[in-house]
């Protein structure tokens, strides 16, 4: 799989506190921990778990391909820099591993499309996303949603901490 954007540039796929609107976006725009440029939206091609869970209401994508929803999301094209930063953040390997999917693109604005152009809408791109296999076993019964907001109807805003 080819994971890497133009000039070394990697794509990740957020879904949860670091997308738009969300409280953990600012770090997506904080030059100084790398570069990170918004590219589109997208959905996960498997469907997976994504629960809100632990004291802090933290949303985690649980690494079970085939059970829960297609999950929404954003694609980003990092740089290096931002990407050891992303790591640090969502503590990998020990809470999250970045892990490989295959994302339906939605739609794409990115300006730094891969040698093969920029992706068509409902094509498949290839991305990390920070998921975990590390949970704790009740986080199975929790309800699984299909697109994380903190400020959703599900009354779990997430603890800045």
């Amino acid at each position: 799989m080819n994971f890497c954007a133009e000039g070394s540039m990697t794509y990740i796929f957020i879904y949860g506190t670091l997308k738009k609107g969300q409280p953990n976006y600012y770090r997506m725009t904080d030059g100084s921990k790398g570069k990170a440029e918004y590219c589109g939206k997208g959905y996960t091609l498997e469907k997976y778990p994504l629960v809100i869970a632990g004291e802090y209401n933290i949303p985690f994508l649980l690494n079970v391909p085939g059970l829960g929803h297609h999950i929404t999301g954003e694609i980003y094209s990092v740089n290096s820099q931002m990407l050891q930063y992303l790591d640090e953040f969502e503590g990998c390997p020990d809470w999250y591993q970045r892990t490989p999917v295959r994302i339906t693109v939605v739609e794409w604005e990115g300006k730094n499309n891969p040698p093969e152009g920029s992706p068509a809408v409902n094509s498949i791109q290839e991305c990390f996303v920070y998921c975990t296999t590390t949970y704790q076993p009740e986080w199975m019964k929790s309800p699984f949603y299909d697109n994380y907001d903190s400020y959703g109807d599900h009354g779990l805003q997430y603890v800045v901490h």
